[in-house]
């Protein structure tokens, strides 16, 4: 058994799980190790199992897999057959007990807020808790609910799941120019978990909503209608760890740098874009 670690842009997929008639990370590369003969069109090598699900639009650096692969079945290999959107950067050799997703012991998910103005604080757009204003607001406020936030709780209001709602979790927040970046890690997560989260630390620190939110989101009240908790959208969500005890990854300096080159360019176009709006921007002044 070998595992993989995987980068990817998500905004050009319908997610990571294979689906018919759309275009997932995981069809493409189950179509990629069918063509290279490793398995047959349409099926999942022995032992194959993936990290984590990621939804339409998310993005990885940490996505994990793992199957019973060729000797060689190596990250830059993959590269040559994959699409440039996904790139594969380091492999584990793995017990055959190893499983990608039951062994992670630990994920972590990065999620870029911006909000540029977010000390001013705005008029919240929400009629929950309208008549109570944050004492403090902005960055603090964020990391005062992150703060809250933390630990084990009930998260019932944060997903469309109705069994394993009870979760530990850390959050972090940190700002980074424009943005604010929320980290969030725990064992696992239920359904749109973290873009919930990260909607209520919106309604607190950009907002301005009360920190009593946090209170009313994390009792045993079902929020629904004006006061459940809004998901943000998916494109600033990065899958940015999975942890496994005992499991040491080797970068492939060859892949790697494959992957830097195809994201690189990526970035270059991304902020040549960035440019264009800005002069629109400037021109309507």
């Amino acid at each position: 058994m070998r595992a993989f670690r995987l980068a990817y842009d998500g905004r050009e997929f319908y997610g990571f799980q294979r689906q018919p008639d759309v275009s997932t990370v995981e069809g493409r590369l189950l179509a990629t190790l069918a063509a290279a003969g490793v398995t047959d069109e349409g099926e999942t090598p022995p032992g194959y199992a993936a990290a984590g699900r990621t939804d339409a639009g998310v993005s990885a650096i940490a996505q994990t897999i793992a199957f019973e692969a060729p000797d060689w079945c190596t990250p830059a290999a993959l590269n040559g057959r994959l699409p440039g959107s996904v790139r594969a950067w380091a492999a584990a050799d793995v017990s055959d007990e190893f499983h990608a997703t039951h062994s992670a012991s630990r994920r972590s998910y990065t999620y870029h807020l911006h909000a540029p103005d977010a000390d001013a604080g705005h008029e919240s757009h929400s009629d929950s808790l309208a008549n109570q204003k944050s004492s403090i607001s902005g960055d603090d406020a964020a990391r005062e609910a992150a703060e809250r936030l933390s630990g084990e709780h009930d998260f019932h209001n944060f997903t469309s799941d109705e069994t394993g709602t009870v979760r530990d979790v850390e959050v972090g927040v940190e700002r980074d120019g424009e943005f604010l970046v929320v980290t969030v890690s725990a064992g696992g997560f239920p359904r749109g978990f973290v873009r919930r989260l990260v909607g209520v630390l919106a309604e607190v620190a950009v907002d301005g909503q009360s920190l009593a939110r946090i209170d009313e989101v994390l009792s045993d009240e079902s929020l629904q209608g004006g006061r459940g908790v809004p998901r943000m959208p998916p494109e600033p969500l990065v899958l940015t760890g999975v942890e496994y005890p005992d499991v040491t990854f080797a970068v492939d300096e060859e892949a790697i740098e494959s992957a830097r080159g195809v994201f690189g360019q990526r970035r270059a176009g991304a902020l040549e874009r960035v440019r264009v709006t800005e002069t629109i921007l400037s021109g309507l002044e």
